[in-house]
């Protein structure tokens, strides 16, 4: 049921992108549409220019609700997020590093991607050192990751000219402006949502402490990697397609376990959901609350999870 009534509000969040902006598309335009009846312009419009938006938005945040949930349980810690060891830094850093150097569009995505997947391994490889590693070490060497990335992140900004400035910070706070093409980011939700879907019974056994685990037969530290590898994926991918989106990682997956509790095979699904829908609403405000002018979509998400999650804090102490 759940599943079906995040399923359906995906589905009116779809429509709410397509018919929002500066030019209104009704639902007797979007009916001509489908029916190949529609005019150029709104054939443009909505084919051309807000589809793809909302596809890539409606990727973006399923991958970040999902390797938020995923993180959540491999860290044990309910305010991991997927941002939390590093990988958006060192998207970051890739993608300023391009822009400085007067490039964009495929150099901008395989520079955010190349620095994700870097951190990526820097925070595996330090974390893992000469042991075995805890969630614990993989934390405190993600945190610390994340804090040389940031520093090399000001030193870029600093240096930057006025022109690429503005550009530079649009990207950090989360931009889908630039995301046209949905494709590669809907078949990693698709396949990454396969692969944690196979996890889930273990991950449901993982929640109750890892000695009942290994009791039951399951592959603690394998599963650890496979969580690390798969959520650290998951979010190069986001952060590749749409820059840093804050809170949908964090929020999403404590909404969806006040309603459905602890069973991933329900919070997995929910979660690509309500976060996919999330980020569609916020994307679709971002470019019409102020238009013509637009806002970074980042804004937004954190204009809608602050309070969301000052509520869940408030519900917590109960």
């Amino acid at each position: 049921m759940l599943l079906a009534g995040l399923a359906a509000a995906s589905g009116l969040g779809l429509i709410f992108s397509l018919s929002a902006g500066s030019l209104w598309i009704g639902w007797a335009e979007l009916r001509s549409l489908l029916g190949g009846t529609a005019d150029v312009l709104t054939r443009s419009l909505v084919v051309e220019l807000r589809l793809p938006r909302a596809l890539c938005a409606f990727a973006t945040g399923g991958m970040l609700a999902l390797a938020g949930s995923l993180m959540q349980v491999l860290l044990r810690n309910p305010l991991a997020d997927p941002y939390v060891l590093g990988v958006s830094g060192g998207a970051a850093v890739g993608a300023l590093l391009v822009v400085l150097l007067g490039l964009g569009g495929l150099a901008l995505a395989g520079g955010a991607f190349g620095g994700a997947l870097l951190s990526m391994f820097i925070v595996f490889a330090l974390a893992h050192g000469r042991g075995a590693w805890s969630p614990t070490r993989l934390l405190l060497t993600g945190v610390v990751v994340a804090a040389g990335w940031g520093a090399a992140i000001s030193f870029l900004l600093s240096i930057s000219s006025d022109s690429t400035l503005r550009g530079m910070i649009f990207w950090l706070l989360g931009d889908l402006s630039q995301s046209d093409h949905p494709g590669a980011g809907l078949l990693v939700l698709a396949v990454g949502l396969a692969a944690a879907m196979l996890a889930a019974p273990a991950l449901n056994v993982l929640i109750h402490g890892e000695d009942k685990a290994k009791t039951l037969g399951v592959d603690v530290a394998g599963l650890r990697l496979r969580l690390y590898l798969l959520s650290s994926l998951l979010t190069a991918v986001a952060v590749t397609l749409a820059g840093n989106v804050g809170f949908v990682g964090l929020i999403v997956p404590h909404l969806v376990r006040m309603v459905a509790g602890n069973d991933h095979r329900i919070v997995l699904p929910a979660s690509v959901l309500l976060g996919a829908t999330l980020l569609m609403v916020a994307d679709t405000l971002a470019r019409s609350v102020m238009s013509p002018a637009q806002l970074p979509v980042g804004v937004i998400t954190a204009l809608i999870g602050v309070p969301l999650f000052l509520y869940l804090l408030r519900r917590c102490e109960r």
